[in-house]
């Protein structure tokens, strides 16, 4: 693995490819921080299991686990799913696993072989076989600054040490080079892509206290730029309601495809959220995208507003001093948070009304992909949903 720090992806033809983009496989991580699962994270790794091998049936898992919870994993995830033991401050592969882009054609592999006849002759050990895969396509990683959604300013727990090594140590656990961007700070969920140049992000986070106060509004976007190989970011106003990481762009849209979104989206007027998707969707409306298309904008109806319970509660750890949920929370529930697997589109369900429509409707997105609608309520408690427990590699 070589660690990349004089160049950026786009300087070197890579992209971030877009998630329905065919992949080598994903990574996910062993829940059991006892402030964000409840009563010892049992239901939640259940929930987590069932996620693993629903996505194992087309593409490989990589389940990383910490030195405790290794025994555990491996006993509750089948064979076929691989389980490492790597620690993690919790379990949110979405924003701190690596980023990882490609380069696509048959210069790829000759840049590559270029680039280690260069080190060779320096000197310098090589032999990253494992980034050139099938055919002449190049994976790297980038490895962005974490400081658990905010740091000092507004982040969820610290330290956040330990989530904030994963992306190089997954690089080198997958024969990845890796570009160093850690003086940056941006989680996977903030950002979604459509393959051909267009990046989709939310003000309230990439514009947050929290992340990069220094920067200016120009100045993210073309780190995007230089870092994604986008070549129009489109900016959202606001994600979802209650959604505590400044309200990530992949709880409120994402596309389906080239020139298509799925928004979350409700009808319901008196609802606080209403106001937020109206203001998503004129966005959207009045957005083109990199190659000069109006965007298509597919409604993915919310379900009703998702509450914690008392006992729900009682079964957290604090945080810092502090409880980490209140009796009549309200959650960032959102059909949105579905992962694109190569066969199949994994998605939360709430024991709602709305499942089946919204089910009904990504099925339609998607047809050459199963649907599969795995009950996530013990996912949604800890903050986030099937995507944010999720990274793919893309082949």
């Amino acid at each position: 693995m070589r660690i990349i720090r004089d160049s950026t992806p786009a300087a070197d033809g890579y992209r971030m490819p877009a998630e329905y983009e065919p992949h080598q496989g994903c990574i996910m991580i062993f829940p059991e921080r006892a402030d964000s699962w409840q009563y010892g994270a049992y239901a939640a790794r259940r929930a987590f299991a069932k996620v693993a091998e629903v996505i194992s049936l087309s593409e490989e898992v990589t389940v990383c686990a910490g030195p405790t919870q290794y025994d555990n994993a491996r006993a509750i995830l089948p064979e076929r799913i691989r389980v490492v033991e790597m620690s993690s401050n919790d379990a949110w592969a979405r924003d701190y696993a690596p980023t990882f882009v490609v380069k696509q054609g048959r210069d790829a592999a000759q840049s590559e072989d270029a680039a280690q006849s260069a080190d060779t002759a320096q000197g310098v050990a090589v032999g990253n076989a494992g980034e050139r895969v099938r055919g002449a396509r190049s994976v790297r990683g980038i490895d962005w600054g974490f400081n658990a959604w905010g740091g000092l300013a507004d982040g969820l727990y610290f330290p956040w040490d330990k989530d904030n090594a994963m992306a190089r140590k997954l690089c080198d656990l997958f024969q990845k080079d890796v570009y160093d961007k850690r003086d940056f700070i941006l989680e996977g969920g903030s950002v979604h892509v459509d393959g051909e140049g267009t990046c989709m992000v939310t003000e309230s986070c990439l514009l947050s206290r929290g992340r990069n106060p220094d920067l200016t509004r120009e100045q993210i976007e073309e780190t995007l730029r230089e870092y994604l190989g986008v070549s129009t970011v489109l900016w959202l106003p606001c994600g979802i309601y209650g959604d505590e990481t400044n309200e990530h762009v992949d709880n409120i849209c994402a596309f389906v495809k080239p020139g298509e979104v799925a928004l979350a989206w409700t009808e319901d007027e008196t609802d606080v959220q209403h106001a937020m998707s109206k203001a998503c969707l004129e966005t959207l409306e009045r957005a083109v995208d990199a190659r000069g298309r109006k965007l298509r904008v597919h409604k993915l109806p919310l379900p009703r507003p998702v509450t914690m319970t008392e006992k729900e509660c009682e079964g957290l750890d604090m945080c810092m001093d502090n409880p980490t949920r209140t009796p009549g929370e309200r959650l960032a529930a959102s059909y949105v948070n579905f992962y694109i697997s190569n066969g199949h589109i994994v998605m939360p369900g709430f024991g709602d009304p709305a499942d089946d429509e919204a089910r009904r409707i990504l099925q339609g997105l998607f047809p050459e992909r199963e649907v599969v609608q795995i009950y996530a309520r013990d996912i949604l408690i800890g903050g986030g949903n099937i995507h944010c427990i999720t990274q793919q590699i893309p082949l």
